[in-house]
């Protein structure tokens, strides 16, 4: 048998054609088409809910007009982009749109509210004595230059700030005792506080009603002091706000992770230490949204203060004796006055001014437990930092004391 004879016969393949390689699509960048395919679905979702709107059906109102633009718009987005790109694609960028659509619903109307309050408010605000008087000689017709709001300020600072001092540390050891104490009692402890999450707050306002006014008037809590007060409208937002710092807290704390927690038992330390040192600190800022959401519920409520604090006119500092106004429940007081009374404009600015005292609150809160784990303000970098010119300033000095004693240093 010779070479030629064993050896393959020829096969003939045919040539596949060169395809160029595909190149990744970028996906954070805006390309021309989608801008265009955007612009054009909303241009002929306008005219179609135009078109139905005028000539073809009875349809009336300019709610049901947005509703049907709106869908027709996502309709043609969807039927344009499946021009140029697959199945997935079109899922994702219909996905998209609805999304940010929805989330720029949600601006406007947060805008819209705003700017709203402010403009029925502005001829109150511009009116200095709005800060620095309360109602006491203000009559029902009086003009805006006179009386203020500064006695519901006052009033809606203490009540909150002692509701706050009461719901925080309740909450937030009742959140620690739900993740770090597991078993029967835990989790029934769990169910309370999601049952006390959907707890009406005027039933808080009832009980708190019942248990320290009617109490007090009999004569049974004499140091509280008959008749409403402050301090029992802070229990009662007390009462509304724990459940919402325990529930906030205790879904932050299960995001620590726990390689974190583990590290900590191995070098020897306890649960409580840990906790202190470890899971608290890593958790900062989720706690401080925590305790933002409390205050939110806690400072826009009307019911409870109303059956508890009572009204007032005049100012008072002490949370423990007589009524004590604060800025919801003059807002609500004010706009149920005839129309075309000056109150209408100072119910308005209590809203306005109440969104301020809310910013100021929020951001407050915010830089100081705003920070992740491992971040260090100026402050604390600047002790930091001093704290090891000291250290250096000491190894020196022990260096040079062991060469001048001609004793050998370790560390060189």
């Amino acid at each position: 048998m010779t070479a030629l004879d064993s050896a393959p016969p020829d096969t003939t393949v045919p040539p596949f054609p060169a395809s160029a390689p595909q190149q990744p699509r970028p996906v954070g960048t805006i390309r021309t088409p989608d801008v265009l395919a955007l612009v054009g679905s909303l241009a002929a979702a306008a005219a179609t809910t135009g078109i139905l709107w005028t000539q073809l059906s009875p349809f009336s109102g300019i709610l049901g007009y947005v509703v049907v633009t709106w869908c027709l718009f996502v309709f043609y987005y969807a039927m344009l982009v499946r021009f140029d790109d697959n199945r997935p694609t079109v899922r994702d960028r219909v996905a998209a749109v609805v999304v940010h659509s929805l989330a720029a619903l949600v601006l406007a109307a947060l805008v819209d509210v705003i700017i709203y309050t402010v403009v029925k408010a502005w001829p109150a605000l511009v009116h200095l004595n709005l800060y620095t008087q309360d109602l006491a000689t203000t009559e029902l017709m009086d003009p805006l230059t006179k009386g203020g709001i500064l006695h519901a300020i006052i009033g809606t600072l203490i009540e909150v700030g002692i509701a706050m001092g009461i719901a925080v540390p309740f909450g937030m050891l009742t959140a620690v005792f739900m993740h770090e104490v597991p078993g029967a009692f835990a989790r029934l402890v769990r169910t309370v506080i999601d049952a006390m999450t959907a707890l009406p707050d005027v039933l808080a306002g009832l009980f708190v009603y019942a248990t320290l006014i009617l109490f007090a008037g009999r004569g049974l809590l004499k140091w509280f002091g008959p008749g409403f007060y402050g301090f029992a409208a802070a229990c009662a937002l007390a009462i509304t706000v724990i459940p919402i710092v325990a529930r906030a807290s205790y879904v932050v704390l299960r995001l620590v992770p726990g390689g974190l927690t583990e590290a900590s038992y191995a070098l020897g330390s306890g649960q409580w230490r840990t906790v202190w040192h470890v899971t608290l600190p890593t958790a900062r800022s989720g706690l401080a949204t925590a305790v933002i959401l409390g205050t939110a519920r806690a400072i826009g409520e009307t019911s409870p203060v109303l059956l508890t604090a009572g009204v007032s006119n005049v100012y008072n500092y002490n949370p423990l004796h007589q009524p004590m106004m604060s800025l919801p429940l003059l807002a609500f007081i004010s706009e149920q006055k005839p129309p075309g009374s000056p109150f209408i404009q100072r119910g308005f600015a209590c809203a306005a001014v109440l969104l301020v005292l809310v910013l100021v609150l929020f951001v407050t809160a915010r830089a100081i437990g705003g920070r992740g784990p491992g971040q260090l303000s100026p402050r604390q970098q600047r002790r930091r930092a001093a704290e090891s010119h000291r250290d250096l300033a000491r190894f020196t000095r022990r260096q040079g004391a062991h060469i001048a004693s001609g004793i050998p240093w370790e560390g060189s």
